[in-house]
């Protein structure tokens, strides 16, 4: 349980430290760091359902995007701010790290398995993030668009 505690801590504190970074406002550091705390929780919460990477990386971005748009609206600032703080927690760093190690070595098979691995949880994320803000942004134009400029609806 521990365990847990110190990686979520760590993913809070980091999140914070790239908001501190980035400038984030006061008033918006906490949210900006609880994205991160909350992206990483999923990510453990999903080891239990799943022992890919991929599909953790994959629901923890789903979740993490979901988050920042809400906080988007409900805040009135750009889905940015809390996106991309929130979610240095799933930089896969240490499968990068381990991918040039294994480059720099020379061992090529290593190497070749822990490159695909790395794009694969990359990919994971961008698509993972990639969902949410689709769906928000046609929410988002349907509503703009007035009913009797929606080409799919009948006139009459």
């Amino acid at each position: 349980m521990m365990y847990y505690a110190v990686q979520l801590a760590s993913a809070f504190a980091g999140s914070l430290g790239f908001a501190l970074l980035f400038h984030v406002r006061r008033e918006k550091l906490l949210l900006a760091s609880l994205g991160g705390l909350l992206a990483w929780g999923v990510y453990l919460l999903m080891g239990g359902v799943s022992d890919q990477d991929v599909v953790r990386y994959f629901a923890a971005s789903v979740v993490l995007t979901v988050y920042a748009e809400v906080l988007a609206r409900l805040v009135k600032c750009p889905a940015t701010l809390f996106l991309v703080t929130a979610s240095v927690p799933l930089i896969p760093g240490g499968s990068l790290y381990r991918t040039m190690q294994y480059f720099m070595e020379n061992n090529l098979d290593a190497f070749s398995t822990q490159a695909l691995t790395t794009v694969l949880l990359a990919v994971s994320i961008a698509v993972g993030m990639l969902f949410p803000t689709s769906i928000f942004q046609l929410i988002r134009r349907l509503r703009l668009i007035p009913a009797s400029e929606k080409p799919w609806r009948k006139k009459g």
